[in-house]
C-alpha cells in the first residue's frame, strides 16, 4: 500500500486576508512541499496541469525535476498530464529527464482533462476530445517501448524510424492512466495492462469497487494479471492533530474552490453540510486526525481495491505552514498505522 500527495498547485486568494500568493512563490512552495514528504517517507507526490489563472503548475516537469535533485526516494508524477493536447514525443523527453535526474523514480499520468482551456491554447477541437487521447496515448506507449518509433495518426505529424531521447532509467518508464469513473477510460486501461488512477472525489467511495472490477477483467481478457496491476485514488483531504481542527481549517478554501468550479459548471452551492457529509465514513473527504484518516484510507483498501492512495492538499489555497504540517503528519502518524493495518490484513487474506 503506497501513501502520497497530488497538488494543482492553486493560486486562489487566501481566506481570511485575501492575499494570493504569486504563481513563483506557490511552486517554489510545493518544491518544499515534495521534499518534506519525500523526508517524511511517503511514497510518491504527483502535480497536475492546468492552464489558468488559479493553478500555477502549466508544466509540472520542470516543478518535479527541480524536487528530484533534492529529494532520494519519493516517486515524481503527473496528476494528470493532459495528453490530449500535448505532444508524446516532448511528453516523453520531459518525463525521462525527470527521471534521469530522480535515477528512475519519475511517473506519467495521462488523462484526457476534465478542465478544458488547453485545447484552445494549443489548437485542437473539442470535437475530437476522445480521438485525440486515443491517438496521443498510442503513441506515447510506442516511445515509452522502443527507442526509434514509427507511427502515423490523424492529428499530429507522422514519425518514421525516428530515435526518441533521452531514454529513461526506467525501462518502460511508468504511464497511468487517470479517469474520473468513465467505464470506457477505466476498461481501456485493463485491457492495455496500464496502473489506473481514479479520482473519487465525491459520493461514496465503495460506489468504485464495481469500476475496480470492471479493470481487472479487462485486464484478465487481454491476458494481463490483474493482481499485478495497481490501482490509485486521487482523493481531496486534510491531516491535523484533531478533526476539529482539520475541519476548521480545510472548509474555508475548499468551500472557494469548489464555489468557483460550480459556478463554471452549473453546479450548486457547496455548503458546510455537503462538506460535513463528504468527510463522514461515507463520503469522499479524507478530513481528520490522524486516526481517523488512516480508518477510512484503510477502508479504500479493503472495500474498493486501492493499492495506492494519494492525498490531494490543498484544495484552493490554504496557508503553506498549514500544508507542510498535514504532509508531515500524513507521513509520520497516518502512513505507519495504514501499513501496519494493511500488510495485517493482507496476511489474514492470503
Amino acid at each position: 500500500m503506497e501513501l502520497g500527495l497530488s497538488t494543482f498547485v492553486e493560486t486562489t486568494p487566501t481566506i481570511g486576508n485575501g492575499e494570493k500568493v504569486t504563481h513563483a512563490e506557490r511552486i517554489r512552495e510545493v518544491v518544499e512541499e515534495i521534499i518534506l514528504a519525500d523526508r517524511v517517507g511517503l511514497d510518491v507526490f504527483g502535480v497536475g496541469e492546468h492552464h489558468r489563472e488559479d493553478y500555477a503548475a502549466s508544466s509540472p516537469a520542470p516543478i518535479l525535476a527541480a524536487a528530484a535533485a533534492q529529494t532520494k526516494n519519493i516517486r515524481l508524477t503527473s496528476a494528470v498530464t493532459v495528453l490530449s493536447s500535448a505532444d508524446p514525443v516532448r511528453v516523453f523527453q520531459d518525463f525521462a529527464t525527470v527521471d534521469a535526474i530522480s535515477n528512475g523514480r519519475a511517473e506519467i499520468m495521462a488523462g484526457r482533462g476534465s478542465f478544458i482551456e488547453s485545447f484552445p491554447l494549443f489548437g485542437y477541437d473539442l470535437q475530437d476530445y476522445d480521438q485525440l487521447f486515443e491517438e496521443k496515448l498510442d503513441l506515447l506507449l510506442k516511445i515509452t517501448a522502443s527507442e526509434k518509433v514509427t507511427w502515423q495518426g490523424n492529428f499530429r505529424p507522422a514519425i518514421h524510424d525516428l530515435g526518441i531521447y533521452p531514454r529513461p532509467v526506467q525501462d518502460p518508464l511508468p504511464v497511468w492512466i487517470g479517469s474520473g469513473g468513465n467505464s470506457e477510460s477505466i476498461a481501456r486501461a485493463g485491457l492495455l495492462g496500464l496502473p489506473l488512477v481514479l479520482a473519487i472525489i465525491g459520493g461514496n467511495p465503495k460506489q468504485f469497487a464495481p469500476l475496480v472490477q470492471l479493470y481487472k477483467r479487462a485486464a484478465e481478457h487481454a491476458g494481463h494479471n490483474p493482481n499485478a496491476l495497481t490501482v490509485a485514488s486521487h482523493s481531496h483531504g486534510f491531516v491535523a492533530d484533531t478533526t476539529e481542527e482539520a475541519a476548521e481549517q480545510f472548509f474555508p478554501s475548499t468551500q472557494y474552490a469548489m464555489n468557483k468550479i460550480g459556478r463554471e459548471r452549473g453546479w450548486g452551492p457547496y455548503t458546510r453540510a455537503a462538506f460535513d457529509s463528504a468527510r463522514s465514513s461515507e463520503g469522499a473527504l479524507y478530513v481528520g486526525d490522524p486516526q481517523t484518516v488512516a480508518d477510512k484510507i484503510i477502508d479504500l483498501r479493503k472495500n474498493v481495491g486501492i493499492t495506492r492512495f494519494m492525498l490531494h492538499v490543498p484544495v484552493g489555497s490554504m496557508p503553506h505552514k498549514q500544508v507542510m504540517k498535514a504532509i508531515q503528519l500524513l507521513g509520520e502518524e497516518v502512513a505507519p498505522i495504514v501499513r501496519e493495518e494493511v500488510a495485517k490484513w493482507e496476511e489474514e487474506n492470503k
